[in-house]
């Protein structure tokens, strides 16, 4: 950043304000399915059209394409005909529902579920703890019954952490060399796609996802075939339950989502089933460690007080936390991307 005689004060606070309009716009515009149209039309097509088809008022949604053209969500060309909008590569990628790499349902998850929590967020700061009785009227002793409250909940967050695997999943499997360990345990898998990503990475490993039971049913049901013969799953609370033995166990993004006493009492348990020789992957969004930053992370550990017990860390604590369950070897790698790795060795 420069000297302070550089920052247009007014502006940075014009910008951070206007945070929450920007992401609005982009939930909204997927939500009501205008970057689907788009690239089904296959053509550019007016703002009257676009309407129409998705049954909004033409009024409103010209305002709501503009604002799309500004974010460089759309794009628009002008023709004797009037305006016409279209795709950008950005919105074809990562905001229509068909894409490998959409991001569509996270987006949704976001608007329709975490939006709700982070009205509380000043009563989350006040209280230390998170919001879903507020939000939803439930109670939120148990972060995961809260999230989980229905199978409609269940799904949304299960499709929207799968679409993150989608453009994360790989950088962080390959962060290490995870070729030897074969026999591969994902705590929390959920609806497999980092599971996916593993054996695809991995052609010689087999991995089985462990699960509450509720999830493993959605996971069959909606995300993993029973063609994929690599994959397989575990019913369980990995709390309250045996983690059988494996060679190595991924925990993504379940550390964050805890208190530091949690954390050691599943990773205690994780290095006594571990196989001599095998280690733990953590995948998490690492924190600088002064803590100056990224912001993308700290704006997680906001996330994580307004929906669960956990926090987001920094290398050095999870380092300790792996420490205290006896994993040695500790190798840490930053990613450059959303999340990072973590590989402890037994």
């Amino acid at each position: 950043m420069g000297s302070t005689e550089d920052l247009d004060y007014p502006q940075i606070i014009v910008q951070y304000s206007n945070g929450f309009l920007v992401s609005k716009v982009m939930f909204t515009a997927c939500e009501l399915g205008v970057f689907d149209l788009l690239l089904e039309s296959g053509k550019p097509l007016s703002s009257d059209a676009i309407a129409a088809c998705l049954g909004a008022s033409t009024m409103g949604m010209k305002r709501l394409l503009d604002a799309c053209v500004g974010l460089k969500l759309l794009a628009v060309e002008m023709t004797q005909e009037g305006a016409l909008y279209r795709n950008t590569e950005i919105s074809n990628v990562y905001l229509t529902k068909s894409s490998p790499k959409s991001q569509y349902h996270i987006m949704m998850y976001y608007s329709n579920t975490v939006y709700l929590c982070w009205q509380y967020l000043a009563d989350a700061v006040r209280e230390g703890r998170n919001q879903y009785e507020r939000a939803f009227g439930v109670s939120s002793r148990d972060p995961f019954g809260a999230m989980y409250r229905s199978d409609e909940e269940m799904l949304k967050f299960m499709a929207g952490q799968n679409s993150v695997w989608s453009i994360c999943g790989r950088d962080v499997l390959a962060a290490f060399d995870l070729s030897p360990f074969t026999q591969i345990y994902d705590l929390g898998g959920g609806g497999g796609a980092l599971a996916q990503e593993c054996v695809s990475l991995y052609p010689n490993s087999t991995v089985t996802i462990y699960d509450l039971p509720k999830v493993v049913r959605m996971a069959k049901e909606k995300f993993v075939s029973p063609e994929e013969h690599q994959i397989s799953f575990h019913e369980g609370d990995f709390f309250s339950d045996s983690i059988p033995e494996a060679e190595l166990y991924i925990l993504s993004k379940i550390l964050h989502d805890w208190d530091d006493d949690k954390c050691k009492q599943l990773l205690a348990k994780v290095y006594k089933a571990c196989k001599p020789g095998g280690g733990v992957l953590l995948v998490e969004s690492l924190l600088n460690e002064d803590k100056s930053g990224p912001v993308e992370t700290q704006l997680y550990s906001m996330n994580m007080l307004v929906q669960t017990e956990g926090k987001e860390r920094t290398a050095a604590e999870y380092i300790e936390l792996l420490e205290a369950a006896g994993f040695g070897v500790i190798q840490v790698k930053r990613t450059g991307k959303l999340y990072d790795a973590v590989l402890g060795r037994k």
